[in-house]
């Protein structure tokens, strides 16, 4: 092993040593706020650490009014305050209890998300990821394929933007219950939807992958369009416009060395992780942010850098990023989730 090699291998074990010696400190505070619960998260700062507490916040359906983030250094405090679905304070039951073990120094989620509400569990299903041209009736048309070979849907989510669908399917054998595990099995299977999805129209490609693993439903659909390049895509030149399109500006702050980031829209669950998701897939990394969505509509403030330390610095990749969060905000609104055979 190279003197640098092993440099990098202390500073990764270390590391790891600094996050098992400050496990997430959570607090839920129900007093302080009439109107929402604060849950403030101290840790020890890591790579997607904000994408974490923020995935298991929503997760629990629980949607964010107002956030304070603050992550530049070897530390990071984040302060939530949150309602349930119904804009209420979270309950005395164990809600916020389930909360501080998620996020906290039992809990997983800062080593393995596989407990998480999103996460399907690798050993009950077999996934299957599909990328392709939405068209009228393709949903119908996979199902039935997977029908007519004895497996049994127990659950999937599909996404269109831009002309563009990403689904995450979940199956099982028909007459076992288990996973899909036979590999000639599950070849023949993938062959078949994409030759569905591929259709005779798309011009940009179909994808299709099989595998037994666990994966977090809402970030893997993020990534899955993503790598689709949704954001820039448009083959049918019938996309609806709509009324209130997402304001999203990307400034430098020369300087502090940042990039800033602002988003506008009108408000909706889940709003945030999907910011959060977008900019930690594109590599960025958010120092400190401010939320604000106590009414119809939500203003999003992050400031921002390159994994490697730097800011935004062309224009070019300006746009690249007011497209993707545009796009990321939008996919969402034309979710479809099915439960067809849910055991």
């Amino acid at each position: 092993m190279d003197y640098w090699s092993h440099s990098f291998s202390v500073d990764d074990e270390f590391k790891k040593l600094v996050l098992r010696m400050n496990p997430p400190r959570v607090t839920v505070d129900n007093t302080s706020n009439k109107k929402a619960t604060l849950i403030k998260v101290d840790s020890a700062n890591k790579r997607g650490s904000l994408l974490q507490v923020v995935q298991v916040l929503s997760d629990f359906n629980l949607i964010v009014k107002r956030a304070y983030i603050s992550s530049d250094g070897e530390w990071f405090m984040d302060v939530f305050h949150v309602t349930d679905q119904y804009g209420k304070k979270l309950s005395e039951d164990n809600v916020a209890e389930r909360i501080q073990q998620s996020l906290g120094p039992r809990g997983r989620s800062f080593r393995s998300l596989e407990r998480s509400v999103g996460v399907q569990s690798a050993a009950k299903h077999t996934t299957i990821e599909l990328t392709g041209r939405d068209r009228p009736g393709l949903i119908s048309e996979i199902f039935a394929v997977l029908a007519d070979h004895k497996c049994n849907v127990v659950a999937a989510e599909v996404w269109t933007h831009n002309s563009r669908m990403a689904s995450v399917v979940y199956i099982t054998e028909e007459e076992s219950g288990l996973a899909i595990t036979d590999p000639d099995r599950l070849a023949l299977i993938r062959k078949l939807l994409f030759f569905v999805l591929k259709g005779d129209r798309d011009r940009w490609g179909a994808n299709t992958a099989v595998s037994v693993g666990s994966t977090h439903t809402g970030r893997r659909l993020h990534q899955l369009m993503y790598a689709d390049r949704d954001y820039d895509k448009d083959d049918t030149g019938c996309v609806p416009v709509d009324q209130r399109k997402p304001l999203v500006t990307v400034e430098s702050c020369a300087d502090k060395g940042y990039t800033v980031v602002t988003l506008r829209c009108p408000d909706r669950p889940k709003l945030l992780f999907d910011a959060v998701c977008t900019l930690t897939d594109m590599q960025y990394v958010v120092y400190h942010a401010t939320i604000v969505a106590e009414g119809p509509d939500a203003y999003q403030e992050y400031y921002i850098r390159h994994v490697d330390g730097y800011p935004i610095s062309s224009d070019a990749e300006k746009q690249r990023v007011i497209h993707c969060l545009e796009a990321a905000i939008k996919r969402r609104t034309s979710t479809v989730q099915t439960h067809p055979n849910a055991n």
